[in-house]
């Protein structure tokens, strides 16, 4: 349990520190123990921020036969021999490769020169790949032991010449080459371990590597990074209760608040929900509950994706995909689905048996909330202070409060202040600016939702009201009310006991905004 010298070792990645200074460390050794006992290449996509360096710290600590770092961890009690291995480590966290065309290629020379100082090197050891596969097969020779390797962030120069695709081929093909020499010496590898944030699988660095043991959807080790529920318990009860006094709420209902806001991630089905833990960390520190993951990182890459295959935003809540699409991202990241799986913006949430088909959404509130925000400065000018408008407050307050004349009049300033930047399909444009803004805001919407008669463009849930919402493009209001009452759409809700109001709107293409015709019927 936590005591009051318990330090959080926020921005700390190294096993070795974090046991020497007395960090918190949430025991993950029982599963490497485990994961550990075989041979094979293995493979584990997370996002960001959620945990891997630290593993692949441990990891390295583990096989380098460190027992004293280990003391009163489950794996102590586990492991007989402590064998040290040579280990090699590539982090390629602490590289960057967005702005030399070259940088790869001093990155690789400068870790292999380093191994190659305590190794050695063959004269005809001209090639990266050829000196890779030199340095492993002497390091097994020279200490006895099968080699352990262990890379970490593996995708970071994929991921930083994503946008272009030349030099992103030619990484490609020298990493490809690279790795391959991992099939090759299979003979002397005791332990190989790569993580990332995406996989690419088809035109893939992988695609040599068939002995690859990809963990990332595996159940038995869904856990080894982020925290579940019976961790956040074991490791912050007091830090929780802290919490809840210093918010006057009880500590059942500041657990419920640490699920809603940094709760929900699910990397393969029927596996409990796993909790961010650089955001739960940051808020016990900090001792209040914050956007803290997205802080520390913008979704650009994303945004710019989304803009660039002119994405219908409202296919991202309950999209349905199937395994295969989850771990391939595809070349240049045309796999919109899959990359927002990978980098933790969606995640499972549930699982169609029938047609073999995974469920996404949002894991969190902290997701949820980011997102969008990110996306709004799209739609939206900025005014003279610089701060962009966000007119998504008084939105949400006039719908929690039954007040839909306000909701829309709200709604035109929006419009008719947006700069229209984010997509080229008007009607795409306006559907997914009215979803971004309602998901902003936190309440429950649907969208085409179905009834008997028809689809509802739009239905808005808040505690004391329901709102139908139906959308017209060059038309009119009337045209969309007589919709509304034409199809019945009420009737879907008539055994709810909220109030419903029914809004109609017209949107022109000629203005990029609401017109000054729209109707609202309770």
């Amino acid at each position: 349990m936590e005591t009051k010298q318990q330090q959080y070792p926020i921005g700390k990645q190294n096993f070795a520190v974090l046991r020497q200074e007395d960090y918190l460390y949430v025991d993950k050794t029982a599963l490497i123990y485990q994961l550990t006992r075989n041979r094979y290449s293995n493979f584990l996509s997370r996002p960001r921020r959620f945990g891997k360096s630290l593993l692949v710290s441990t990891l390295k600590a583990y096989f380098q036969g460190q027992k004293e770092l280990f003391r009163g961890l489950a794996i102590e009690q586990m492991e007989q021999d402590w064998t040290a291995y040579p280990v090699l480590h590539l982090d390629f966290s602490t590289g960057s490769f967005n702005a030399d065309n070259d940088e790869l290629s001093k990155f690789l020379n400068h870790t292999l020169t380093e191994w190659e100082r305590r190794y050695g090197r063959e004269a005809s050891e001209e090639t990266f790949s050829l000196r890779f596969k030199g340095v492993i097969k002497r390091a097994c020779e020279q200490t006895g032991q099968p080699v352990v390797v262990l890379v970490d962030e593996y995708d970071k120069p994929l991921l930083a010449t994503a946008h272009d695709s030349e030099r992103n081929d030619r990484i490609r093909n020298t990493l490809k080459s690279f790795y391959s020499v991992l099939k090759t010496q299979d003979e002397y590898l005791r332990f190989a371990f790569l993580t990332g944030i995406t996989r690419f699988s088809r035109v893939s660095i992988f695609s040599d590597l068939n002995n690859l043991n990809d963990i990332s959807m595996n159940k038995e080790y869904a856990s080894l990074c982020g925290i579940t529920e019976e961790e956040l318990h074991h490791y912050f009860d007091e830090a929780v209760a802290r919490m809840a006094a210093n918010m006057e709420i009880t500590t059942e209902a500041m657990y419920e608040k640490l699920r809603r806001q940094y709760d929900g991630y699910h990397f393969c089905r029927g596996t409990e929900g796993l909790y961010n833990p650089f955001s739960l960390l940051n808020a016990f520190y900090n001792q209040e509950l914050g956007d803290y993951w997205f802080a520390s990182g913008t979704p650009t890459f994303l945004v710019e994706m989304l803009r660039r295959e002119n994405y219908d935003l409202r296919e991202l809540s309950g999209v349905k995909v199937t395994a295969g699409q989850l771990r391939d991202a595809g070349k240049d990241l045309r796999n919109i689905e899959s990359v927002m799986f990978q980098s933790g913006y969606l995640t499972i949430v549930d699982y169609d048996a029938q047609y073999d088909r995974y469920i996404l959404d949002f894991p969190n509130d902290e997701v949820r909330k980011g997102f969008f925000e990110a996306l709004l400065p799209y739609y939206m000018p900025r005014g003279g202070s610089g701060q962009v408008f966000s007119p998504h407050i008084d939105m949400t307050e006039a719908l929690q409060q039954g007040n839909p004349q306000d909701f829309v009049l709200e709604l035109k300033k929006f419009f008719d202040s947006s700069d229209y930047r984010m997509v080229n399909n008007k009607e795409i444009y306006f559907q997914s600016v009215i979803y971004i803004l309602l998901r902003l805001m936190g309440l429950y919407v649907q969208v085409e939702y179905a009834t008997r008669d028809g689809r509802i463009d739009v239905v808005v849930t808040t505690n004391n009201y329901r709102y139908v919402i139906e959308l017209k493009r060059d038309s009119s209001a009337r045209v969309a009310m007589n919709q509304i009452h034409d199809k019945n759409y009420p009737l879907a809700f008539a055994a709810d006991h909220r109030k419903l109001y029914k809004i109609a709107l017209n949107f022109s293409s000629d203005t990029n905004s609401l017109t000054d015709d729209w109707l609202i019927e309770d």
